[in-house]
């Protein structure tokens, strides 16, 4: 009997927010044209840098909410709400293989500040995910995520 070995698979952290509004909305991210979730939305959040593997994850949250929606204050609700994953397809000349992300989802509330979204994000909005139909706005892992939060 043949045995097949199995390859562990590696991959990319990226920590996200489902940030909630007083009202019960969260805020979305309408993704640029020619990013990965062109045509569809995003949450703040992102990828653990390669120098923050003993930075404390709530620390590296807040950096990338700053870096995507500027100095907004929040709370985040203790531990992770749900998980998701991602393909990011290798491009010509950017990326020399397929990069595997996996999104953890952290629930925090919102409690004021101007969104000033960076140049990843062509605009945000506040929805009721209950309201919308999520295929329409979400894909891949950040889908995947979302439902798996709405179910809890």
């Amino acid at each position: 009997m043949r045995v097949h070995k199995k390859t562990q698979d590696f991959y990319q952290i990226s920590l996200k927010l489902i940030l909630k509004n007083n009202v019960g909305q969260i805020l979305i991210l309408k993704a640029v044209d020619d990013g990965s979730f062109a045509g569809f939305y995003d949450l703040p959040g992102g990828r653990v840098d390669t120098d923050e593997f003993r930075t404390d994850l709530m620390e590296v949250v807040k950096r990338e909410v700053r870096e995507e929606i500027g100095n907004v204050k929040f709370i985040v609700k203790g531990k992770p709400v749900a998980v998701g994953r991602h393909l990011l397809l290798k491009k010509s000349g950017s990326r020399q293989k397929d990069v595997h992300v996996l999104y953890v989802f952290f629930e925090a509330e919102y409690l004021g500040g101007e969104t000033e979204i960076s140049r990843e994000h062509e605009s945000y909005q506040w929805v009721r995910l209950q309201e919308i139909e999520l295929d329409k706005f979400f894909t891949f892992g950040i889908l995947e995520g979302v439902k798996m939060y709405l179910k809890k």
